[in-house]
C-alpha cells in the first residue's frame, strides 16, 4: 500500500486474519494478506477494474516473475477474505486522532464528536442487494439504484471515525446511531441535527456521561421550569432535565441579510460557564461531518456506485473504504500536529489522496513501511506543502445532489444559490415569549379583545406550571385554575389540563383535580452567581 502501510503494517493485518481465521489453509500465490491490501487497493482506484488495480499495486515492485491472475482469481480472493477482517482492521483503526492540544479538537475540556447519518451510498441494482436493501421509491417511480445508510460518529475537529455503522435506509437513523453509543465517553461533547431529538435516545446519550449540544425541532414546545439570564430556560425533555437556547442567526453578505432561527437543547445547564451564544456557535461545528462524508463519497468514491453485487461483497467493500479514509485522515493529522498551531482545517483531503495513490505505483515495497521523508512520510509533506488557506465563512442554499426529485433546491430557499462570503454574522439570544415573567404579546391581546377567551397555547401552559409550583402540594381544579388566570373558557381549559396530564407535567389525584407531577416539583436555590430564587427540579424523594 506504499506509503499507507507505515499506518497499516503487515503484521497487523496477519494478526486480525489469523483471529477471523481467514489466513489461507494452504500456500497460494495469492495469500489472505494479499487480498486484504487488494481490496483496500479497490477502494483507492473505484473508477478501474480488477486487473488495473492490481497493475496499480505491483507497478513498482522490482521483483521478477510477479503472478497477474485473472479477475476470477482475484474474486475468489475477495470471497475468500470475507467482510470480517475488514470489520476488525476499522474497530482497530478508529477512534479519535488528534492531540487534545491540537486547535479545534475540543471545547472546554470536552473532545467534540458529531453525529449523523449519510443516505447516497449507492449500490448496483441487482436481486440479491435489492432483497437486502429494498428499493427506493422516488418522486415519478423507483429510483435506479438501491441505498445504503451510513451512521458514524466523527471527531468533529479532525473528521477522523470513532465507529460506523451501516445497513438499509428502511431504519432510522436512532436506530443506527445507539449502536454506537457505547463508543461515547464522558470525556466527550456530543452535536447532532434535529433528526437525533428524540426524548429516549438523549436520555442514554446522557446517560453515557458525555454532554451533548443538540438541535431540537421548532414544533417542540418544551413546558419552562425557570429563565436564566442570558434568555435560555430549563426544561425537561421526557426524563432528562436540559437548558434550551432559543436564538436568531443573522448573516449578512453582499447585498443580502439573512436571519435563522436555532433551538439547542442541551446538557450544559450553566449560563455562566457556557454562554447560550457560545454554544450556537458551538453547533457550528456539526458541519464538520459533512465535510468527512463529501470527502468519503465525493472525492475517495468519486461518486461512484459500489462493486459488488451482493451483501457481504457490499460490507467488505464499505469497511475498506472506511479504512483508507481513515488512514488518510490519520496522515493528515500527524502532518499538521508537526507544525504547532495548525488547524485540521487547513489539511487538503485531495492532496493526501493522490499522493496515496502516487505512493503506491512509485514506491518499493521494500521501503514502504518505513519512516519514509522524515516524520510525517511523503504523505503529510504533500499535505504540508498544500495548505488551504484559512476557513472563510461562507453560505448558500443547500442543494441535492443525487435528488430524488425534478427540484434540486427549494423555490422558497431565501439563501443565496451561489456560495457567497459572509461580511458579518450575529447570534442573538431570544428571551422565550413563553416565560410567565413576560406580558403576551399584542396578537393575544387583540384576540381576547375580539373573543374574550385567551388561546389555550404554551404561554397558558407555563402559566399553569408556574402558578401550581408556587404551592406545589395543593390540588387544583381547573376552575380554580383558570380564574386565576384569567381564563374564561373553563371547559377547553379543563380539556387542556387533561392534556398535560397526559404528557407527564401534571397528577391526576382524583376526578377533575391534580397536582404538579413530583418530576417537575422544584425547590428554591441559591445560584452559585448569587441569583436568589432559581427555581430548579427536585428529584423524587428528595
Amino acid at each position: 500500500m506504499g506509503e499507507l502501510t507505515r499506518y497499516l503494517p503487515v503484521e497487523l493485518v496477519d494478526a486480525v486474519l489469523e483471529e477471523n481465521r481467514a489466513v489461507e489453509r494452504r500456500r497460494r500465490l495469492l495469500p489472505s494478506r494479499v487480498g486484504v491490501y487488494f481490496v483496500l487497493a479497490l477502494s483507492l482506484f473505484p473508477a478501474l477494474g480488477y486487473l488495473r488495480v492490481w497493475d496499480k499495486l505491483t507497478a513498482g515492485l522490482t521483483t521478477p516473475g510477479i503472478a497477474r491472475p485473472s479477475e476470477k482469481a482475484l474474486r475468489c480472493l475477495r470471497r475468500r477474505v470475507g467482510p470480517a477482517p475488514l470489520k476488525a482492521l476499522f474497530e482497530v483503526l478508529a477512534g479519535p486522532l488528534a492531540q487534545s492540544t491540537t486547535v479545534g479538537v475540543r471545547y472546554r475540556r470536552w473532545r467534540i464528536v458529531a453525529f449523523d447519518g449519510c443516505s447516497a451510498v449507492k449500490v448496483p441494482d441487482c436481486e440479491r442487494n435489492r432483497a437486502w436493501l429494498g428499493r427506493i421509491q422516488a418522486r415519478l417511480g423507483w429510483a435506479g439504484y438501491p441505498l445504503l445508510r451510513l451512521m458514524t460518529l466523527c471527531e468533529t475537529g479532525s473528521r477522523g471515525l470513532l465507529g460506523a455503522v451501516f445497513g438499509p435506509t428502511s431504519e432510522y437513523e436512532t436506530t443506527y446511531a445507539r449502536r454506537l453509543l457505547p463508543l461515547v465517553n464522558a470525556s466527550m461533547l456530543v452535536l447532532a441535527d434535529r433528526g437525533f431529538d428524540a426524548d429516549d435516545f438523549l436520555a442514554d446519550t446522557a446517560a453515557t456521561g458525555a454532554q451533548f449540544v443538540i438541535r431540537i425541532t421548532a414544533r417542540r414546545r418544551p413546558a419552562i421550569l425557570a429563565v436564566l439570564p442570558d434568555g435560555s430556560y430549563l426544561t425537561r425533555l421526557g426524563r432528562l432535565k436540559v437548558r434550551v437556547i432559543d436564538a436568531t442567526i443573522t448573516m449578512t453578505t453582499s447585498g443580502q441579510t439573512l436571519c435563522e432561527h436555532y433551538r439547542i437543547a442541551t446538557t450544559l445547564l450553566d449560563h455562566r460557564s457556557d454562554p447560550a451564544e457560545a454554544l450556537v456557535r458551538l453547533y457550528h461545528e456539526r458541519w464538520e461531518i459533512e465535510s468527512a462524508y463529501y470527502a468519503l463519497r465525493h472525492t475517495l468514491q468519486d461518486g461512484l456506485v459500489l462493486r459488488s453485487q451482493d451483501r457481504a461483497g457490499l460490507e467488505q467493500e464499505l469497511w475498506a473504504q472506511l479504512i483508507v479514509y481513515q488512514l488518510l485522515r490519520t496522515a493528515m493529522v500527524d502532518a499538521v500536529e508537526s507544525c504547532p498551531g495548525t488547524d485540521p482545517d487547513r489539511a487538503s483531503f485531495t492532496i493526501a489522496l493522490e499522493t496515496a495513490r502516487d505512493r503506491i505505483i512509485l514506491a518499493d515495497a521494500a521501503a514502504a513501511g518505513t519512516a519514509l521523508d522524515g516524520l510525517v512520510g511523503a504523505i503529510g509533506l504533500a499535505v504540508l506543502a498544500g495548505l488551504l488557506p484559512a476557513r472563510r465563512p461562507r453560505t448558500s442554499a443547500r442543494s441535492v445532489k443525487a435528488g430524488r426529485t425534478r427540484y434540486p433546491t427549494n423555490p422558497a430557499e431565501p439563501r443565496p444559490r451561489q456560495s457567497k462570503t459572509i461580511t458579518s454574522l450575529t447570534v442573538t439570544p431570544r428571551t422565550t415569549p413563553e416565560s410567565p415573567s413576560q406580558p403576551p404579546d399584542d396578537r393575544e391581546d387583540q384576540r381576547k379583545a375580539v373573543t374574550g377567551i385567551r388561546p389555550m397555547g404554551a404561554g397558558n401552559r407555563n402559566r399553569t406550571f408556574h402558578l401550581m409550583a408556587a404551592e406545589p402540594e395543593r390540588s387544583w381544579r381547573p376552575r380554580e385554575v383558570a380564574i386565576a388566570l384569567g381564563i374564561h373558557n373553563y371547559a377547553s381549559f379543563a380539556t387542556q389540563m387533561t392534556q398535560w396530564a397526559t404528557e407527564g407535567l401534571l397528577k391526576k389525584i382524583a376526578y377533575g383535580t391534580y397536582t404538579l407531577a413530583d418530576a417537575w416539583k422544584r425547590t428554591t436555590l441559591t445560584d452559585a452567581s448569587g441569583l436568589n430564587s432559581v427555581a430548579l427540579p427536585r428529584r423524587r424523594g428528595s
